[in-house]
């Protein structure tokens, strides 16, 4: 008895043209898997490459943007202590140089989609909920947003935008793209530790000054020097007026552009041979060899009148800062032999001047003069 093909048919069994076209499109679909596969492997290897933090950032925005050839890619950071930005300047590199990353305080902040999203999304671009994340693109259909995880905690979202309306939508399946977001998550968190090793050994993240681990190092060394030649090392102690009060009214961003604008206002003032330190919290410390008491007074005045046009906060505000100075010097004989009581007393005098200064009414420059010591 044979079975004709309407029989087959009618009976739900496939042809053979059927047969042919169902293992044609297994095929394609396996290939596009394999090539998708193979993109992914490839973008793995290009972030595994990317060896700074500004790299990295530039290829998880602009390379991805050109290598998933998309209308638009955008990176959302969490960044509530501006840990990240800071590291970002202390590297060199200018926030405006990253204007596809977007620094939030919370991410909720800017969408409530973001806030609790723990594997990606994908479907339509609805401009109420995601403009906040895609600003200005209006030719964007469908949009994949992709967590970035830090101990089971989203960190950021990477989020790729369409003008294709089938390129994402919630039937495809995301574990390509998870696999992606995974392996971008590491290699921003090995970045961010790369640069605070980096940063963090011994400069301070925000300034770029050196830190309080420098110095020890570093006014030891100065002073030695100075022994072998009987020769003066001078200390400032240097404290912005009524920080609190500037952190309190401009807010902590606020505050952070104050500290570096100072610091970049008295980089001007100083040699190559001096050591700038961020001391800690609104106080800098300069070390100058070869300085003696009355040099070192005169520079202070100069980087005190240095501030005396006022600082341009975000959205126009102008700001007016006064610095408190003190001063100490120490001429180290060729006989001494404590470099470490002689390193205390210096910073102990400076200490001294500047809380002088403050009792004095801050904005200006007091001195102490350490003396000759044996």
């Amino acid at each position: 008895m044979t079975v004709d093909g309407d029989s087959r048919r009618a009976a739900g069994t496939p042809s053979a043209e059927e047969y042919r076209a169902l293992l044609k499109q297994i095929t394609q679909e396996a290939h596009a898997n394999e090539l998708k596969w193979q993109r992914t492997l490839e973008r793995q290897m290009d972030l595994l490459r990317a060896d700074t933090l500004p790299d990295l950032l530039n290829f998880l925005t602009a390379g991805l943007k050109k290598s998933f050839d998309l209308e638009s890619v955008r990176l959302v950071l969490e960044d509530s202590n501006h840990e990240v930005q800071h590291l970002l300047q202390a590297s060199g590199a200018r926030l405006e140089d990253f204007p596809r990353v977007t620094f939030v305080e919370a991410l909720g902040h800017l969408t409530h989609q973001l806030a609790d999203l723990q594997r990606p999304w994908l479907g339509a671009f609805v401009a109420f909920n995601h403009a906040p994340i895609f600003p200005a693109e209006e030719t964007l259909k469908t949009i994949a947003l992709l967590p970035l995880l830090r101990q089971r905690r989203v960190a950021g979202v990477l989020c790729f935008g369409s003008a294709d309306p089938d390129r994402f939508n919630h039937r495809l399946g995301s574990s390509f793209l998870a696999h992606l977001a995974g392996m971008a998550s590491i290699c921003l968190e090995n970045a961010c530790n790369r640069e605070r090793v980096l940063k963090s050994g011994l400069s301070d993240y925000l300034t770029g000054w050196h830190n309080r681990r420098y110095l020890e190092s570093r006014l030891k060394e100065e002073i030695s020097r100075a022994r072998r030649s009987g020769g003066d090392v001078a200390c400032l102690m240097i404290d912005i007026d009524y920080f609190k009060a500037i952190n309190d009214s401009c807010g902590h961003a606020g505050g952070d552009q104050v500290l570096r604008e100072v610091a970049t206002r008295i980089e001007t003032m100083i040699r190559a041979s001096d050591a700038a330190i961020r001391f800690g919290g609104d106080e800098f410390l300069l070390l100058l060899p070869e300085a003696a008491l009355d040099g070192a007074v005169k520079r202070a005045e100069r980087i005190r009148k240095a501030l005396l046009e006022p600082i341009v906060l975000p959205a126009g505000r102008d700001r007016m800062v006064t610095l408190s100075i003190g001063v100490a010097s120490i001429r180290v004989a060729r006989t001494a032999q404590d470099l470490q009581a002689l390193a205390d007393r210096l910073l102990a005098e400076a200490d001294a001047a500047l809380y002088r200064a403050k009792a004095d009414g801050r904005d200006c420059v007091r001195t102490v003069a350490v003396g000759d010591t044996v």
